[in-house]
């Protein structure tokens, strides 16, 4: 057993602004150091495209090595990445503080970085990571309308794949020009926060351009929720993106901006008291992990990552403090419960299926397998087969269940996994299930 392979896993900053993050044969030298590992390894294989796409390349080599590999081709095990961070932590042995030092995801956005400094991106890559752009123009009201009953047809669809390069059969949310801002504020009320454990009773609501633009009723839930357990909650002031398409793309220059832009209001927020909370697992992720990672001497983001939670976090540490509502007058009963990915690596447990399963007559059954969807992976022509099939054993596993309900806290994995599955219709959000639960 080599020195510090029981410890837990350590993160390193990311020294991206560093001459060395950005030289190509550096970059080189450690993909290959790595990719050696990995394939004399082979425990990742089952998780994304990425390992198999590296394992195909070694084994067609002529020395079945990855000394085999042109050097050219590193490139296409990096495009299979969608950084759900999954071999990080859950699978690889390797990860610091082992000496070999694996930080596999982070590997793979310095590729992104580097390939996105040298050679930029389609335009489509750029629009579907410009959320806030995107989003913002295709909720204006009757534009919606527009948009909305174009994507649904099929000779647009099939056009627009041709043209722009979306799969016509992906799943693209709809827009709303009411949105979750414009329905939750009339319902805010002011409660007397009260303190438990970490937690204020007092927190902001950041909406994220989803939570806004694509499922503004989800907000309407989380305000019901938090009041009817008396913690006062509020919608942050103003947002940007929190960058995580950006991070995708390996476009760091733009995530820096979008945390310049949201970090000086979120910790203007927890100064005020607020612990701070999204609907959007990747979203919380950001916060929690990348952006401190990035900018690991911001005092700003160091203090914001401290104060935000994921919602059902919070929900279970209020639980635990006796402060909880565990009055439910409906069961849910049968409910089938991806655990998305970014939620999972977030080490802090199945927090969502804990606090449902605190209904009466209710059974969750959580499947922790990846949807494959990321946020444009399940979307784009040439990678949407490859998230159907990395989909298919939690699909099968819910169609065998037959529950219910179908949950995940990722809208977007729900959805992917929803229009794949033959035994469920539309998906519910854990947040919008607990609300049915206290009959609000």
């Amino acid at each position: 057993m080599r020195e510090g392979s029981l410890e837990a896993p350590t993160r390193h900053p990311i020294e991206w602004k560093s001459e060395e993050f950005w030289d190509k044969d550096a970059l080189n030298d450690e993909l290959e150091r790595v990719y050696d590992i990995c394939h004399g390894c082979r425990r990742c294989v089952s998780l994304c495209d990425s390992f198999p796409t590296l394992f195909d390349l070694v084994d067609e080599s002529e020395t079945m090595e990855v000394d085999g590999v042109a050097k050219e081709d590193y490139i296409k095990v990096v495009d299979q990445c969608y950084m759900c961070d999954l071999c990080y932590m859950t699978k690889c042995p390797y990860v610091p503080p082992h000496e070999w030092n694996i930080d596999f995801p982070h590997l793979m956005l310095r590729a992104k970085a580097q390939k996105f400094k040298n050679e930029g991106a389609r335009l489509r890559d750029k629009v579907l990571t410009s959320t806030d752009t995107v989003f913002g123009m295709t909720s204006i009201p009757l534009v919606d309308v527009t948009v909305n009953a174009l994507n649904k047809n099929d000779t647009f669809r099939n056009v627009f794949e041709k043209g722009f390069g979306v799969h016509r059969e992906a799943p693209v949310p709809e827009f709303h020009s009411k949105t979750l801002r414009k329905r939750v504020k009339p319902m805010i009320k002011s409660l007397e926060p009260k303190e438990v454990g970490n937690t204020t009773g007092k927190v902001a609501l950041y909406a994220t351009c989803y939570g806004n633009y694509n499922s503004p009723t989800l907000g309407e839930d989380f305000v019901k929720v938090f009041q009817h357990n008396g913690i006062h909650i509020d919608i942050v002031p103003k947002e940007k993106c929190c960058g995580m398409p950006k991070l995708e793309l390996g476009d760091l220059d733009t995530v820096e901006k979008l945390k310049d832009a949201n970090i000086p209001v979120l910790a203007k927020l927890v100064d005020e008291g607020y612990d701070l909370i999204a609907p959007i697992p990747s979203c919380v992720l950001m916060y929690k992990q990348e952006l401190p990672l990035l900018f690991p001497n911001d005092p700003d983001v160091l203090k914001v990552q401290k104060a935000f939670f994921d919602p059902f976090e919070y929900l279970w540490l209020r639980h635990k403090g006796g402060e909880l509502n565990t009055e439910f007058p409906n069961a849910l009963g049968d409910i089938a419960y991806q655990v998305a990915c970014h939620l999972r690596v977030q080490n802090i447990g199945m927090k969502t299926r804990d606090v449902l399963n605190l209904v009466p007559e209710t059974t969750v059954t959580a499947q922790e397998r990846c949807s494959g969807h990321d946020g444009t992976y399940a979307v784009k022509e040439e990678t949407y087969q490859k998230a159907v099939k990395i989909a298919r054993p939690v699909v099968r596993k819910v169609d065998e269940q037959e529950p219910d309900y179908f949950s995940s806290d990722c809208p977007m994995a729900a959805t992917h996994i929803a229009k794949l599955s033959s035994k469920v219709d539309k998906p519910k959000h854990p947040m919008t299930l607990l609300c049915m639960a206290y009959g609000l």
